[in-house]
């Protein structure tokens, strides 16, 4: 590793080898979507960003590329500029939710699908540089899937820590962990207010869309928060602005 890349290292917040946080000296954040079967926000989502002259970073799966329902969605969002990346082909769960050390596919099995999920990409005329940062399926992994990315070159991601807007999935049948937008909304603003370093380098994740069964679509509430964020002074970046990392 370079003394560059060191440094730009030591800016980012990385747990289990994943990065899940840039630099929090600079009131600059990303807005990350992750989807697989359900894209039913692509359009406002795209709208919403376009009209508040914001870009997106957006991890999908190959299922989700492969879809035909999304496509014009899809082609919008690379025309209005982008990140669009790997969310992996099939949406595997590559280890067990509670021995998160006990893997649940082989390094053949990732590898296999995460060469089917950028031959995709290829397919939209992205290739692997353009999107290099791969952010893991149901956002759980453990050391061993970092390793196995690193080895194919790309950096694994995740969301940061701290709020509850990767709660957005949720829907009323689930119970105790229901949690509605306007309770999201609220988590976010706390931790913006009350930590030291507010959402400086957050990786803060929306999912691009949501069983039917939850009504209370998150990504209805961009517009609001991308507003009085920017009225805090913060500005929104894509992935690899926010992490401008070499590796």
């Amino acid at each position: 590793m370079s003394s560059c890349t060191q440094q730009i290292w030591a800016q980012v917040q990385t747990d289990r080898g994943a990065i899940v946080r840039g630099n929090t000296s600079v009131k600059r954040l990303s807005l990350v979507f992750t989807g697989d079967e359900f894209g039913d926000g692509i359009g406002f989502i795209a709208k919403a960003l376009k009209r508040e002259r914001v870009l997106g970073s957006f991890f999908l799966t190959g299922n989700f590329y492969r879809d035909k329902h999304f496509k014009r969605g899809v082609q919008q969002l690379i025309r209005d500029g982008n990140y669009l990346g790997s969310h992996s082909d099939k949406h595997l769960l590559y280890c067990d939710w509670v021995k998160r050390d006990s893997l649940l596919v082989t390094k053949q099995q990732f590898e296999h699908d995460l060469a089917a999920a950028y031959t995709e990409l290829k397919q939209l005329n992205i290739d692997k540089k353009q999107a290099a940062y791969f952010l893991p399926p149901y956002e759980w992994y453990n050391e061993q899937i970092a390793s196995w990315t690193k080895e194919l070159d790309l950096q694994l991601i995740n969301f940061t820590p701290g709020t509850r807007s990767a709660a957005d999935y949720t829907y009323p049948e689930m119970g105790v962990r229901y949690v509605d937008s306007k309770q999201i909304m609220q988590s976010i603003l706390d931790y913006e207010q009350k930590s030291r370093n507010g959402l400086n380098g957050f990786i803060l994740l929306v999912h691009i869309g949501t069983d039917p069964r939850r009504k209370d679509k998150f990504y209805m509430k961009l517009p609001e928060l991308i507003t009085t964020l920017k009225n805090k002074g913060y500005s929104f970046v894509k992935i690899d602005d926010l992490l401008k990392i070499g590796f």
